[in-house]
């Protein structure tokens, strides 16, 4: 059952990886299109030359996970060289971040629930808070909180809380709105009050809707991370080694950070459904 669920993924993977080497040499042709007419030409000239470029345009596959090796495996974690070290600078304002985030969408959509004129007043602010590009509100935060005397990781830690707390927002209205007319009558009938109602009713049946929005807001809010540490001009974080890799021309070093960051997203979704299925399991839901 297990291979049968893997096969679709694996088949994708492997297309992607097959189109990823065929791009390779287009991609690369401004660079070795001399090099491979030096050389005789000839398809595995192309290749050679199209998948080994020391600088390339696109990297080939295999070039990316020999970066990833030599700046995770092959350095002390705690170098400025290592990806370990960067993705760690990242990771410790993401978690800030995404706990700020998560308690503030929350906390909005409780009192969204309970009382009725916030849904009117304060939802579309919440909707409308989404609609500016991250990319130009960062610089104006990072500026404003910069002279607050916050340390760094809290001023980088409000971009993630930013973009995270309205999945988490809404998710949670529509959780927390989930249990049907019976049920809530049925609390009514024993005389409960709405904290009563929240904390037993509410809450409990609106955990699937939380974990799911808290999936997508944690991977949102290393995104938010990476981003706030574009214009601060940092010197260490996955963001510091994107604008390195970028002003002086190292390709692979951009795609190794990447992967690494998209690799660490997945893990951050994966233990939370772990959590989520042992949170579920707890209280008696089948898997």
């Amino acid at each position: 059952m297990k291979i049968e669920r893997a096969l679709p993924l694996l088949t994708v993977t492997l297309a992607i990886i097959i189109a990823w080497y065929l791009a390779c040499v287009p991609m690369n042709a401004v660079l070795t299109t001399n090099k491979i007419v030096t050389a005789g030409g000839g398809w595995w000239n192309t290749l050679a030359f199209s998948w080994n470029e020391i600088r390339p345009v696109l990297p080939s596959p295999h070039q990316v996970v020999r970066e990833i090796w030599n700046t995770v495996f092959a350095v002390e974690p705690w170098s400025n060289k290592s990806l370990l070290f960067h993705l760690w600078v990242t990771l410790s304002s993401t978690l800030v971040g995404f706990v700020m985030g998560g308690l503030l969408g929350i906390l909005l959509a409780i009192g969204i629930v309970h009382v009725g004129s916030l849904e009117k007043s304060l939802m579309p602010w919440v909707i409308a808070s989404q609609t500016i590009p991250i990319l130009a509100i960062a610089p104006m935060l990072i500026v404003v909180l910069g002279k607050t005397g916050l340390p760094d990781i809290f001023t980088k830690a409000t971009i993630s809380a930013y973009l995270c707390f309205f999945p988490v927002t809404i998710g949670m209205v529509k959780g927390l709105r989930s249990p049907d007319v019976m049920q809530q009558d049925l609390m009514r009938t024993y005389n409960a009050s709405a904290s009563q109602t929240l904390w037993k009713l509410r809450l409990p049946a609106s955990l699937p809707f939380l974990f799911a929005s808290l999936k997508v807001s944690v991977a949102i809010a290393l995104t938010g991370a990476i981003v706030a540490e574009l214009p601060t001009g940092a010197v260490a974080g996955i963001g510091a080694r994107l604008l390195n890799g970028s002003y002086y021309g190292q390709t692979l070093q951009i795609w190794a950070a990447l992967f690494v960051a998209a690799f660490a997203a997945a893990t951050l979704v994966w233990l939370l459904g772990g959590l989520e299925r042992s949170s579920l399991k707890r209280m008696g839901a089948h898997s």
